[in-house]
């Protein structure tokens, strides 16, 4: 086992297997990784163009059972602070997304124990009746999986429904480290590693197209991220012909500010900008199969998710209209559209407004710089 060699196999796109991946991962210079994740990059998406997305990150409810130990966000059933979202604030909310030139909502919450199949069905149903040009990018794997123990359905039966109320498509939420070691101590309310990837499964025999994520810098061992990246993977190489299956993977560190996790479990975010990139550099190596690869600004700002883009990274994601998961533990960036173009041409690369599905969309000539003001902030 060489470091040439294992980047040349991975320059043919061959599947290295998980130790392969930690020995790369821990003895390859960050220039030798982000030399062949750039032209893994190129292969998939060749070119200069890198995309970004306007959507709004909502919460459905911030009541949950599950007592994720990284979560500072959710609350109690019968807490005082505990909210279930009204149909009047999706208006403002949708209509606001709208006017800043948005078309999607990005709609999650937690674990509520009283809020099953028939309810997000309703509510998807209603906002597709008086939105039918929004996309519902939705819900997620573990909540998927709590409905579906609600109802006493497959995930498949509660993801037809979905889609046939008005879901768009599904996001990669919950992954965080997908091997349960790791899982029953960050999360042990939530989908066991198995049952997140058949979630997965079922949403791609259905045909919506989904996303994968990696939280990453707690306490999991670099084989076990590993092992993560193979799992994803091969579950992609399941899916139906004609099925687009992961649109994207989305690694980011772990945001430790006040949470449980830190307090018990003494993990910190200690995790550097070169270990940041070099993950997106190994994201690509390690999921020759997934063709879009975003770096994660929100949580490790600017100028390292400008250096992601070339190791690997062809998107930007999103400006984050509202976003209120990952910032309850400490993230504080954050971008305007003017914003997150120019960090882009800073990089030497040409931005390029996408929908969910990764298909071009012009830059809607409606949008108001002032409000786009108003709600984004550059942080250098």
């Amino acid at each position: 086992m060489t470091i040439n060699n294992l980047l040349q196999r991975a320059r043919r796109l061959e599947w290295l297997t998980p130790e392969e991946g930690v020995f790369l991962f821990e003895n390859a210079a960050t220039t030798e990784l982000m030399y062949v994740g750039n032209a893994m990059r190129q292969h998939h998406v060749p070119g200069n163009t890198v995309t970004w997305i306007i959507d709004r990150n909502s919460n459905t409810t911030n009541v949950c059972i599950a007592n994720c130990k990284f979560c500072n966000f959710y609350r109690r059933p019968g807490h005082e602070e505990s909210y279930i979202t009204t149909m009047e604030e999706y208006r403002e909310k949708i209509e606001e997304t709208f006017r800043l030139g948005g078309e999607q909502l990005l709609l999650q919450g937690g674990h509520h124990p009283d809020l099953g199949l028939q309810y997000y069905a309703t509510l998807f149903r209603a906002l597709k009746s008086e939105y039918p040009n929004l996309k519902l990018h939705a819900l997620g794997p573990p909540e998927i999986a709590h409905v579906s123990k609600l109802e006493g359905m497959s995930h498949y039966e509660v993801l037809k429904t979905l889609k046939e109320s008005g879901l768009d498509s599904l996001p990669g939420a919950g992954a965080e480290i997908l091997d349960d070691r790791v899982r029953r101590l960050i999360s042990k309310g939530k989908c066991g590693g198995q049952e997140w990837l058949d979630v997965m499964r079922a949403a791609h025999q259905l045909e919506l197209t989904t996303s994968a994520t990696m939280m990453f810098g707690h306490i999991e061992t670099n084989l076990e991220r590993m092992e993560h990246f193979a799992a994803i993977r091969q579950v992609q190489s399941e899916k139906p012909d004609g099925a687009k299956g992961f649109l994207a993977f989305i690694p980011w560190p772990f945001q430790d500010e006040d949470t449980i996790l830190r307090k018990i479990k003494r993990a910190r975010n200690a995790v550097t900008g070169d270990e940041y990139v070099r993950m997106i550099a190994m994201s690509r190596i390690m999921l020759p199969n997934v063709v879009n690869i975003q770096a994660s600004w929100l949580t490790v700002g600017k100028q390292v998710a400008q250096a992601c883009l070339h190791a690997g990274a062809n998107d930007f994601g999103s400006i984050m209209i509202e976003e209120n998961v990952v910032s309850a533990a400490g993230a504080r960036f954050r971008f305007t559209a003017d914003g997150i173009q120019n960090a882009i041409r800073e990089a030497g690369l040409t931005p390029q407004l996408r929908n969910q599905q990764y298909e071009f969309r012009e830059l809607p000539q409606a949008m108001a710089q002032q409000h786009l003001d108003r709600v984004g902030l550059i942080v250098d």
